[in-house]
């Protein structure tokens, strides 16, 4: 009983040992991989260990191909903040630039380089249509012109100044209306209807805001003039 009582106690000791060496071991491994990977990382390049996610002109979901200008744009949101318009990753107008108004905002861009050439806002509630119309009849063949809403676009607007938008490419011109939303690219010489363009009705049905209906956002690609 004795001698039985002996061998149980030490074989519970013999397992007691093996136990902690194989803990020693266990510990000791994940302790060396550890330091391994503290020194690999170390001694790698920091942009090896962290890749940043890739990032587009502009914020758009996709890259533009070679050959083509990348665009963002937005609508004004109600009567509170201002549209805003980005092209190759440059600002070009917005509330924080403060260089947007109520009324139809307008960014002309160079149809080759892509640089800015002249921005400016008519106010269509309160001003005069005259100012809108002497300005887009100066704007050379060539150009990219790119415009937004903001607030109400479409009151003072005449038959002369829509006909000449719509000579710039534009579809929803001749049926924009009072603080409807609109957002539009299109360039001067153009020979068919622009494909960038959005156009939200003001609907007490349908408006996201009191009075004023939800903002339109848009991106693309715009062909580098060759010629």
């Amino acid at each position: 009983m004795i001698r039985a009582s002996g061998i149980l106690k030490l074989a519970a000791l013999v397992f007691a040992f093996l136990l902690a060496v194989f803990l020693a071991f266990e510990l000791l491994e994940i302790n060396m991989d550890f330091k391994l990977a503290s020194v690999i990382s170390r001694s790698m390049p920091v942009n090896e260990v962290v890749t940043k996610p890739l990032r587009n002109k502009c914020g758009l979901s996709k890259a533009c191909p070679l050959g083509h200008f990348s665009f963002k744009m937005a609508s004004g949101a109600a009567s509170v903040v201002g549209p805003r318009i980005c092209v190759e990753d440059k600002l070009l107008m917005s509330g924080v630039k403060n260089n947007v108004g109520r009324g139809i905002n307008i960014a002309l861009v160079n149809g080759r380089s892509g640089e800015v050439i002249k921005t400016e806002f008519f106010d269509m509630w309160a001003g005069d249509v005259a100012p809108l119309i002497k300005f887009v009849k100066e704007i050379e063949d060539g150009t990219v012109v790119m415009m937004a809403s903001f607030d109400d676009s479409a009151t003072k607007l005449n038959d002369e100044a829509r006909k000449l938008i719509a000579d710039l490419g534009s579809s929803a011109i001749s049926n924009l209306g009072f603080r409807d939303n609109w957002i539009f690219v299109g360039g001067k010489g153009i020979k068919t209807k622009s494909p960038f363009e959005q156009h939200i009705k003001n609907s007490a049905e349908t408006n996201k805001f009191e009075g004023w209906p939800e903002v339109l956002e848009m991106e693309g690609c715009i062909p580098q003039r060759q010629d």
